[in-house]
């Protein structure tokens, strides 16, 4: 598995694109403002196959280029259903946002649990609300990945005071990823990468960040 990041727009959000390499077959996780170019130059330049847009979650950080990658490859994009109106109506979560981001209507809505399949990889949704009500992480038991969006980062978790949030149904998704094998590179929706074991204050993420 290759995974190329591209921390892109004002906040730095790590858009990502991960490929089989013995297929050529990718998919694009969570295009950020102004990661269009730098994603398409990569795709097309390497000769890549393209299969979905697969959203993390969908605040506008992680949405903004959607719809011009969506048109360009003709490719579905997935999301949870309990984010689906911030995405098909960009700012319905109440967010202070200054881009104009064409709304997009999702192709396919992941469930907790489902196994999606590209090439010669699989990744596993894990449905973490907290951040946002249909925040999922993207786990490939093989080679123990997992893209945590914005729940987990190196050392923290995801804003809990955004209109959206939900406070106590991050515990529970922190609780999820912690149960991961030590080993799981975390790649994450903002800064630098990570592992499930070095993030071992995860079992007591409330009592550090519960004020």
């Amino acid at each position: 598995m290759h995974i190329q990041p591209f921390p892109s727009g004002p906040f730095e959000t790590n858009a990502y694109v991960a490929t089989s390499p013995e297929t050529k077959e990718c998919i694009i996780i969570d295009p950020a403002p102004d990661s269009y170019t730098a994603i398409a130059h990569y795709i097309d330049s390497n000769a890549l196959i393209p299969k979905m847009i697969v959203l993390t979650h969908s605040h506008w950080d992680h949405i903004a280029d959607v719809d011009p990658l969506k048109k360009k490859y003709k490719v579905p994009v997935l999301i949870h259903a309990l984010d689906v109106p911030n995405l098909e109506n960009p700012g319905a979560d109440g967010l202070p946002c200054w881009l104009s981001i064409p709304s997009v209507h999702p192709d396919r809505l992941m469930q907790d649990g489902e196994v999606i399949s590209f090439g010669n990889l699989a990744f596993e949704v894990i449905h973490t609300p907290g951040h946002t009500p249909g925040g999922v992480s993207l786990y490939f038991k093989e080679p123990r990945v997992l893209f945590s969006g914005d729940t987990l980062f190196q050392g923290t978790i995801g804003n809990l005071s955004f209109p959206t949030s939900q406070p106590k149904q991050m515990w529970n998704s922190l609780d999820r990823l912690a149960k991961l094998p030590p080993e799981t590179k975390v790649y994450p929706g903002h800064g630098p990468t990570t592992t499930i074991g070095k993030e071992s204050w995860l079992p007591r993420a409330r009592e550090m960040f519960d004020s």
